[in-house]
């Protein structure tokens, strides 16, 4: 920040007998100037260039290099945002004579001009009153999955295929309006920030997966699988349909856990006058917002699983979820890189451990599958699962602590709910 820090700072004269003279200057200030006489402009009584206005103004020139910024805000805090996001901190900020950031930006904001334009003006946040239709939206895909299973206990033969094929159509439907418009929308965040098609993919493998693969493994475990899953309890490939169930309902606490972290959030910055002091604010708001969905998530996966009457398998979806929760959070607050990139590892490590277990099947390559032959033998099934969404969800975590405590990640969240 070496061009930012050197705009435009005031330079006190110097060289020889500029002190008998400065002096001078301040016994005619105190002597009685001439009437009318005045210091020249930009200077004050001693002759030192000031910095505040004019020419020598770093502030206007921080403008002038941020002027589509300081257009386009609604108020100081988007400025101070976007500041922070172009590396100002609070000790670049004391270089054009402000304590913070947020004083920096309240005073570019204030002489930004806007020629009366209602639009310009700040407009109050909708607070974390949850609105009906994203309630909805976000109840649905519980809703139709639970639905679905039901159907699927209660039908045979070609009936049930049909159900299930219709069945995950609607809850993939449901889905994606849940995350088109509401707090899990991206649409809530500068223009930018949407998920690649890879970690779309990659995300439905992991949902597949805590339904299909603890079945598939232990049949290649064994030398299958034998057939297709037919959904029935004595099933050569079982499923496992617990943890679809409450993943599907914790939609709705995601998108409340969503909406009151970034209501919380922007209070917090509303509220504070430096980052530091607003990145420790943010932290245990973070942790209590990941904290309160995971116990919304024991809870549902509880309840699914005496509902249908099947495994909870609780670590791994436990694990899931919380891979899930952490990487929507980062993406709808513009941070799409780091969850694409482990939502894709912890995808393939899954896949590579069922592939491993098919390759030692050929000759002389039993030793192939020897690491996911190991963890089954002392773990069982659901530690491949878990050990790979644990990882990546603590990484993800450690991430959000980086990310999501920073001002410039709540700067503009009152977009199209």
């Amino acid at each position: 920040m070496n061009d930012l820090e050197n705009l435009d700072r005031p330079r006190t004269p110097a060289g020889p007998g500029v002190e008998a003279r400065q002096k001078a200057r301040v016994g005619e200030a105190h002597g009685g100037a001439a009437e009318g006489e005045a210091a020249a402009p930009g200077r004050d009584a001693v002759g030192t260039p000031v910095a505040h206005r004019g020419a020598a103004d770093p502030v206007k020139a921080l403008m002038h290099r941020h002027r589509e910024l300081c257009e386009r805000a609604v108020d100081p805090l988007e400025i101070a945002a976007g500041l922070e996001a172009h590396g100002v901190t609070d000790r670049t900020a004391a270089r054009f004579r402000h304590r913070d950031v947020f004083s920096l930006a309240e005073e570019m904001y204030a002489r930004v001009p806007r020629d009366g334009d209602p639009s310009r003006r700040p407009t109050p946040t909708t607070g974390t009153r949850p609105r009906a239709d994203w309630i909805v939206r976000t109840l649905l895909p519980g809703t139709l999955c639970a639905a679905t299973l039901a159907g699927l206990h209660l039908t045979h033969g070609r009936a049930r295929l049909v159900l299930a094929a219709v069945g995950t159509l609607a809850v993939a439907l449901a889905l994606r309006a849940a995350l088109s418009r509401g707090p899990l929308s991206t649409n809530r965040t500068p223009p930018g920030p949407h998920p690649a098609p890879g970690a779309r993919t990659w995300t439905c493998w992991l949902v597949a997966y805590a339904v299909l693969g603890d079945g598939l493994l232990q049949a290649a475990a064994s030398g299958g699988p034998d057939g297709l899953p037919t959904g029935a309890a004595d099933s050569p490939w079982p499923l496992t349909t617990a943890p679809l169930l409450a993943l599907t309902l914790a939609c709705a606490p995601a998108a409340w856990s969503a909406q009151l972290f970034a209501a919380r959030a922007r209070h917090k910055l509303t509220a504070s006058r430096g980052l530091e002091e607003f990145a420790a604010s943010v932290r245990p708001l973070l942790l209590g917002t990941f904290t309160l969905f995971l116990a919304a998530l024991t809870g549902l996966l509880a309840l699914s699983a005496a509902t249908v009457d099947d495994p909870a398998a609780p670590f791994q979806t436990l694990t899931l979820g919380a891979l899930l929760f952490l990487a929507r959070l980062l993406t709808i607050h513009g941070f799409t890189y780091a969850p694409a990139v482990l939502l894709t590892a912890t995808a393939t490590a899954e896949a590579t451990a069922l592939a491993t277990l098919f390759a030692g099947r050929l000759p002389h390559c039993d030793v192939l599958a020897t690491p996911a032959q190991t963890l089954l033998d002392t773990w069982g099934p659901g530690s491949i699962p878990t050990l790979a969404c644990g990882a990546a969800a603590l990484a993800l975590l450690l991430h959000a602590f980086r990310r999501l405590t920073r001002a410039s990640a709540h700067g503009r969240t009152d977009g199209p709910s």
